[in-house]
């Protein structure tokens, strides 16, 4: 990667490895960084949004954050992968349970994103409400997933364009009707650009709140205490 290359989002004063793990929020990803990796070096800082490259079980991997919402996310990761040549990128999210049956910190592997979004028609006139992520990708996370014994839950998920939604449909509908399993605000841009791109994309996320049964975790315990899922993504190293 030339790290003379800028872009308005993305300043890299280091190398950006070719898998990047995406967090939502920038504070995770440090969190992430400080925590799980080695011979860190921080990569960027523009408009707050962190990203940091190092190394875990000494196999190079970076962790940047997206911000929230598909615009945000299809800004960082279009950047990523047109520009500085990441191959893959591993969204590391919560999300709102759809069904009572799913608890608090459940890992989820969306292998499906359903959006009423016009994301995908406008980026690149993709008329469809359904994204595919990466099989290869998928089948690894299964694999690391086993290796480690953490269950997951293979499923569709819904990337919302609103999160305090007024008169909208009923979560009953996005369950019962579109078979998604919860909700997050993300990966349907995400799948889209590495589409297009020809790139790789998957999405784990951990069951922060359940829209069914109103129980939630705070702001800190998704901070810091989503490890099962960050453990699997940070299998990805290279």
């Amino acid at each position: 990667m030339n790290e003379e290359i800028k872009t308005p989002h993305i300043n890299p004063t280091g190398k950006i490895a070719k898998t990047v793990l995406m967090p939502g929020d920038p504070l995770r990803a440090k969190y992430i960084a400080e925590t799980f990796l080695k011979d860190v070096v921080q990569f960027n800082s523009i408009r707050g949004m962190l990203g940091f490259t190092g190394t875990y079980q000494g196999r190079e991997i970076s962790v940047m954050g997206s911000g929230m919402g598909m615009p945000s996310i299809g800004i960082y990761s279009y950047e990523l992968y047109n520009v500085y040549g990441v191959e893959n990128i591993i969204r590391i999210g919560s999300a709102g349970a759809y069904s009572a049956s799913l608890k608090l910190y459940d890992v989820i592997l969306a292998t499906e994103a359903y959006s009423d979004s016009s994301f995908a028609l406008m980026q690149s006139n993709y008329d469809s409400k359904i994204l595919t992520s990466s099989s290869e990708l998928n089948e690894r996370v299964k694999s690391y997933a086993q290796k480690l014994n953490i269950p997951i839950i293979e499923g569709r998920i819904h990337s919302s364009d609103v999160f305090y939604a007024e008169n909208g449909k009923p979560i009953q509908e996005y369950y019962e009707n579109y078979q998604c399993l919860a909700v997050e605000m993300e990966s349907f841009a995400l799948f889209n650009n590495a589409r297009i791109l020809n790139k790789k994309a998957t999405c784990l996320v951990t069951i922060s709140d359940n829209l069914v049964t109103h129980e939630e975790t705070t702001a800190e315990e998704r901070q810091i205490a989503f490890n099962e899922m960050m453990k699997i993504a940070l299998e990805f190293s290279e």
